[in-house]
């Protein structure tokens, strides 16, 4: 398989899975392996026959191609300027807000891949947050369409790589070594609850004083499920509550937010100073 055949192809199927090309121009490599391992495993000779397949209307093939297009990349302190907005500026008050109306601050990770970002958020938590906050908790949702990946995420280890953005001492402070692996202390994983979701079908039932959506929805969607997609994270969103995306991310057109740099946007609403 070349990689123009890889490309043609994606810009056929693509569409028809509800996602779009240029989200996948940088990371099709993945997508090519994962592509000719389905092709062997299938006994087809080329991507041609397997689009003859898929356009005689195998709907089970189908769905196995769309598991196909999910990228998982991901780490821990991605993008750490992100998270710094959100110690510094962002999260205080919400955890402000929340001790008003005793209850848990409240967080939803959507796509979570491999665990990585929820799990920075209880690390920021825990070395960062939660002294200033006394009679607070945190609870961070995680979800992901994965089975395989949210696996992983239940382990909590990782390799040393994923951990190399952590502000210097956390590493030592919150993982315990297992062979080549890093694990994440159980009393951090337990922050976290881990929960399998397809953020273009199904919606948590709770609220959330702040969601995070980074290089998913509004990466790799079609223009229809992006404002889709938009729509289920501010039904879960409450006043007041912060929306991340992706920093090179767009959104489509929201004239409820107020976008605050970085991917940042807030939903009006009144919030604790």
């Amino acid at each position: 398989m070349t990689d123009g055949e890889c490309v043609a192809f994606l810009q056929w199927a693509l569409p028809r899975l509800g996602l779009r090309w240029p989200g996948f121009r940088r990371v099709r490599g993945q997508v090519r392996k994962r592509l000719a391992r389905r092709l062997e495993a299938l006994g087809l000779p080329d991507l041609a026959a397997y689009r003859a397949r898929l356009e005689a209307g195998d709907e089970v093939e189908w769905r196995a191609l769309d598991a196909l297009c999910r990228i998982t990349i991901s780490r821990f302190w991605r993008d750490r300027r992100v998270f710094a907005r959100l110690a510094d500026d962002l999260l205080p008050p919400l955890a402000r807000e929340a001790r008003a109306r005793g209850a848990p601050l409240a967080c939803w990770s959507a796509g979570c891949a491999s665990g990585e970002e929820p799990y920075t958020l209880a690390l920021l938590w825990d070395r960062v947050l939660a002294p200033a906050a006394p009679g607070v908790t945190l609870r961070v949702l995680a979800t992901d369409v994965d089975a395989a990946v949210l696996a992983r995420a239940r382990r909590a280890c990782y390799p040393p790589g994923s951990l190399r953005d952590l502000p210097a001492g956390w590493a030592d402070a919150c993982f315990t070594r297992a062979g080549d692996e890093a694990c994440l202390a159980p009393r951090l994983r337990d922050v976290v609850e881990l929960r399998q979701t397809d953020l273009r079908r199904d919606l948590p039932d709770e609220t959330f004083d702040l969601v995070l959506c980074r290089n998913l929805a509004f990466t790799y969607f079609d223009e229809p499920g992006q404002r889709a997609a938009l729509a289920r994270l501010l039904g879960r969103l409450r006043p007041g509550g912060v929306l991340v995306i992706g920093r090179k991310e767009r959104l489509p057109p929201a004239e409820l937010l107020t976008p605050l740099g970085d991917g940042l946007y807030r939903l009006p609403g009144v919030s604790a100073t």
